[in-house]
């Protein structure tokens, strides 16, 4: 497995595995306002273009997606794609996000199917669950 910077041309590969699999996963979850919310911020660019994406590969095929904003310190996507999930491919984007930031404390606000997974990776939760825009999340941290 290949864990790398995405180039710009592969942005739109790995926007349709986020919105594919956070219909699936996450959406059922959310209010119908939520999702246009999440749809709108993967839909404009000047949002994306700010962001850092990773991406897991292999033999070619995108697998898993990590997005940061803030210079690596704050997760704004972490996707694995469906039939991939539970494969150790989340915990291999997130080790390479470690190895390749010099930042002590890393955020993220988990979706409530995610939180979990957060988790298991070492963060903790920082307040309870909030709802911004029909988004439920979870404000969490993860320090070194």
């Amino acid at each position: 497995m290949e864990i790398r910077s995405l180039h710009v041309d592969e942005r739109e590969a790995a926007l349709a595995l986020i919105w594919e699999t956070f219909l699936r996963f996450e959406a059922p979850d959310y209010v119908p306002e939520g999702v246009r919310a999440f749809r709108a911020f993967i839909d404009a660019p000047e949002q994306i273009d700010a962001l850092e994406f990773f991406g897991a590969f292999q033999e070619g095929e995108l697998l898993g997606v990590l997005a940061t904003s803030e210079r690596r310190k704050h997760i704004c996507c972490f996707f694995v794609a469906a039939a991939h999930q539970r494969r150790g491919i989340g915990r291999k984007l997130w080790e390479h996000l470690l190895a390749n930031s010099k930042n002590d404390l890393f955020t993220v606000h988990s979706s409530p199917y995610a939180v979990p997974v957060y988790h298991k990776l070492g963060f903790v939760d920082t307040d309870a669950e909030r709802v911004e825009d029909g988004i439920r999340y979870t404000p969490m941290k993860y320090t070194r």
